[in-house]
């Protein structure tokens, strides 16, 4: 009984390997790889805002960041199509809905090795479908949160990748351009450290909890590049990114779309997961 668990938990702990691995990734730990797919054409509204576009010429890029934030923040969830190229040189993707405050995600994976595993995030709560069932149970379930303390990480969405930048005074304008056939206003910026854990008046439009997470979510980070494009609805529509920590170099390209339209994420049902820690007991590690 307990060699067949174990087997079966490393089929399962596979897919929670490479989840917990793009988890642990900074927001950043993505970079510019040109690679992943093209975002719906939804992402930036193309049409939608056109009138405001004199408006949107002449923001600061901190000022479009703030305002892009505010409205992505309410939005909750989008769809989202993010690929990275890691400090190894291994490239992994993800595939589906992104949702903040709380953080969360439903999303496929994949990477070199596996391919087709879903993932769902709800808070500290990591779900991995199994490719075959423990007791009966098809969904993986581990806690990232330890002693009371959040699992601290970063999510990968567009809110997230927006308070990043929030108050940068780094960030510039290139212009405006199409990404993937959408009308948007790219921006760029390089910052150090110190450049991403200092706060000012314009990072207090995040709500002081989430503020305070970010900033130690970044602490690792020696270094981040960006390139933001911004869609005439205010929305972000792709961020290319390149992270640098004590581990090395990793690029990310991430695309959005469908702002406020994507389903919200759901856990699984409680009887169909199994715990992660309960899997280890039981067979024996």
């Amino acid at each position: 009984m307990h060699k067949a668990v174990r087997t079966r938990a490393g089929i399962a702990m596979a897919g929670t390997a490479l989840l917990v691995g793009g988890l642990t990734a900074c927001g950043g730990d993505k970079a510019a790889a040109g690679s992943g797919t093209a975002g719906s054409g939804t992402a930036g509204g193309g049409a939608a805002g056109g009138g405001k576009a004199a408006e949107a010429g002449a923001q600061t890029p901190a000022d479009a960041v703030k305002a892009s934030y505010v409205k992505t923040a309410a939005a909750k969830f989008a769809k989202a199509e993010i690929s990275t190229v890691g400090s190894d040189g291994k490239t992994t993707g993800q595939s589906g809905t992104k949702g903040w405050y709380p953080s969360s995600h439903d999303v496929t994976l994949k990477d070199e090795k596996h391919t087709g595993a879903q993932s769902v995030v709800i808070g500290d709560t990591v779900y991995t479908k199994m490719d075959k069932p423990i007791d009966g149970k098809t969904w993986m379930r581990l806690e990232l949160s330890k002693d009371g303390k959040p699992g601290v990480r970063l999510n990968e969405d567009p809110a997230e990748y927006l308070a990043m930048l929030l108050g940068q005074t780094k960030l510039t304008l290139v212009g405006a351009e199409k990404t993937d056939g959408i009308d948007a206003r790219h921006y760029k910026g390089s910052f150090t450290n110190a450049d991403l854990l200092a706060a000012d008046e314009s990072t207090k439009v995040m709500e002081e909890k989430n503020r305070q997470y970010l900033h130690d979510s970044v602490k690792h980070v020696t270094a981040f590049e960006v390139d933001l494009w911004i869609g005439q609805d205010g929305y972000p529509v792709r961020v290319d990114s390149v992270s640098t920590d004590a581990e090395g170099t990793s690029r990310t390209t991430a695309k959005f779309s469908d702002f406020g339209a994507a389903a919200p994420v759901t856990a699984p049902p409680a009887d169909q997961a199994v715990s992660f820690d309960d899997v280890l007991k039981g067979s024996g590690s």
